[in-house]
């Protein structure tokens, strides 16, 4: 059998994190085995799907490199489709129109459920005829007896009477299919052998796999993932947890996509005790079976550890690629200065996120106003003046601009004032850094180059000045 998986998100919001894992085991399981990986946009809630809804699901998509082989599908393009299957529906006996009206629904509800039973609607249209001129709805023929059997790859096997299932709508009054008709046609169309979703769609599943069997349909193999919590154990709200639930808000947080979607594949399923995980690793070693039915909880923690084991250990281009992102948020334009790939090199391993990156890689880019008073006023004393002043006409006076000369320098200067490097090497630090997370002295002095040395030289004597005068 050909394996093709799908992932199928709402355009009602941004991408979520629970999402892009669905998306991702669904990824990885199709490459595994040969298979294919469908997108489809399920559109059909016109009051609440946007444009810019679809644009933030396939930003986060190309984002994190899930790639798919077939698709973007977009169900508000397959009405056509839907409604020549509730045709046959209708024709067959699989369905039929209802009338009833709403006072009446609520009416059968308040019964139901003062009785203490589920409640449910009770098939009243089912033998009546109602003509297609007057308001009605579609319901779906649910059998009445046997039950519905998934054997999911996650939850092993799942059975629901029938007796517990009603005649569930299809087509609304307006016209417009409704989700569990629209998935099923799609699920069927599309190929689609195995179904990977959040575990919120169970309910739905043995309604769906009842409607494929009206239509001769093969019902796909069901893997429903257990959720995702926030860190407190809540489920994950964007009112109450804020942005930590959108895929995109990673990226602004300074992630890099593979580290989180070494995390995500993390939630729930393990290989061993191993934590990271290349792609190649992923789609070799992932196993729907192996994948715990328990919720999982976020632990930023985790994810932040794994994302500077990246930063550690990724190639430099890759890195200085998506930083480069990061320091243009700080109005910082990397071809303006030293070199990314160093910059890279010198600083990774002092940071655990991009976005810390890039805050600690200013300095390299562009001076700044002023010192932080409190570290300041320990460096920069009057005794650093002399050697400050030495070190900055050495560098003025340098022909090539080259670490090993810049070292030297600054040694010479200790040696001669019969200096220990600290009271040398900490004023200079602070002069030309600000204060700021740094590399080796003479790597730094060499990264921000001659002319803005010199100028961070002379702020820190001025500074210097300042104080004795005061």
């Amino acid at each position: 059998m050909s394996i093709r998986t799908r992932f199928a998100p709402s355009p009602t919001g941004y991408l979520h994190i629970g999402g892009a894992r669905t998306a991702l085991f669904s990824w990885l399981y199709a490459r595994k085995h040969g298979g294919r990986f469908v997108l489809r946009i399920e559109d059909t809630d016109l009051e609440r799907s946007t444009a810019e809804s679809v644009n933030a699901i396939l930003e986060g998509m190309t984002w994190l490199g899930l790639e798919y082989d077939e698709g973007p599908f977009y169900q508000t393009e397959r009405f056509e489709r839907y409604n020549e299957i509730i045709e046959r529906l209708l024709a067959e006996g699989h369905a039929y129109r209802c009338n009833c009206s709403r006072e009446r629904l609520d009416e059968l509800r308040e019964a139901q459920m003062a009785r203490k039973e589920k409640p449910r609607y009770d098939g009243h249209c089912r033998h009546r005829e109602v003509s297609e001129d007057e308001p009605h709805v579609i319901r779906f023929k649910n059998p009445l007896e046997g039950q519905v059997v998934i054997d999911d790859l996650i939850r092993g096997r799942v059975i629901v009477q029938n007796s517990e299932l009603d005649d569930l709508i299809i087509r609304r009054s307006d016209g417009a299919p409704t989700y569990n008709l629209t998935v099923v046609v799609d699920d069927h169309d599309m190929q689609i052998s195995h179904v990977i979703r959040g575990d919120d769609h169970l309910n739905n599943t043995p309604r769906q796999a009842n409607i494929l069997k009206a239509l001769g349909a093969t019902v796909p193999v069901y893997a429903h993932l257990p959720m995702i919590l926030a860190e407190d154990g809540a489920k994950l709200s964007k009112r109450v947890h804020g942005e930590s639930v959108s895929v995109i808000q990673y990226r602004e947080e300074g992630y890099l996509p593979e580290a989180l979607l070494n995390y995500l594949v993390r939630l729930g399923w393990s290989y061993g005790d191993q934590e990271i995980f290349s792609l190649d690793e992923m789609v070799q070693l992932f196993d729907l079976a192996e994948v715990n039915n328990s919720a999982s909880s976020i632990n930023i923690s985790k994810l932040l550890w794994l994302n500077q084991q990246y930063l550690k250990n990724s190639d430099p281009g890759y890195i200085a690629h998506h930083l480069g992102y990061h320091l243009g948020q700080l109005n910082i334009d990397p071809s303006e200065g030293p070199d990314i790939l160093a910059v890279v090199e010198a600083q990774r391993e002092r940071a655990q996120t991009l976005k810390e990156l890039a805050d600690i890689c200013q300095f390299f880019y562009r001076d700044f106003d002023s010192y932080d008073e409190k570290v300041a006023s320990k460096q920069l004393k009057v005794a650093a003046a002399e050697p400050l002043q030495r070190i900055r006409n050495k560098l003025a006076a340098l022909e090539t601009w080259e670490q090993e000369a810049i070292h030297t320098v600054i040694h010479s200067t200790a040696e001669e004032l019969e200096l220990k490097m600290g009271k040398i090497g900490m004023p200079l630090r602070m002069a030309v850094t600000g204060g700021a997370p740094s590399p080796s002295l003479d790597l730094t002095v060499y990264l921000i180059g001659r002319e803005p040395c010199l100028r961070r030289i002379d702020m820190a004597l001025d500074y210097i000045q300042q104080r004795a005068a005061q």
